[in-house]
C-alpha cells in the first residue's frame, strides 16, 4: 500500500472515465468519480498511511494496495 498506488489507481480510473460517453454509462462514471474523490480525500490518505505503517510493522503488506485493487476491480484489469 502506498500513495503511489493511489496515484496509479486514480490515473487508471480517470482514463476509464474518459471512455464512458454513452448515456447509460453516466451513472457508472458518476460513481467512479465519487471513488476518485474518496481516494483524494485527506481522511483516506491519513487512513492509508496509518494502515501502511501498521501492516509494514506486522509484515502483512504482501498484496495489492486497496486503491489499486478497487481500480482493477472496476476496470477488470489483470493485476501486475
Amino acid at each position: 500500500c502506498s500513495f503511489l498506488d493511489t496515484d496509479r489507481a486514480l490515473v487508471l480510473l480517470e482514463e476509464y472515465c474518459k471512455k464512458l460517453r454513452k448515456p447509460e454509462e453516466q451513472q457508472l462514471k458518476k460513481a467512479i468519480r465519487k471513488v476518485m474523490g474518496i481516494f483524494k480525500s485527506s481522511l483516506f490518505q491519513a487512513l492509508l498511511g496509518s494502515f501502511t505503517k501498521k501492516a509494514t510493522r506486522h509484515g502483512t503488506v504482501s498484496y495489492p494496495s486497496l486503491p489499486a485493487a478497487v481500480a482493477y476491480g472496476v476496470l477488470g484489469c489483470p493485476k501486475d
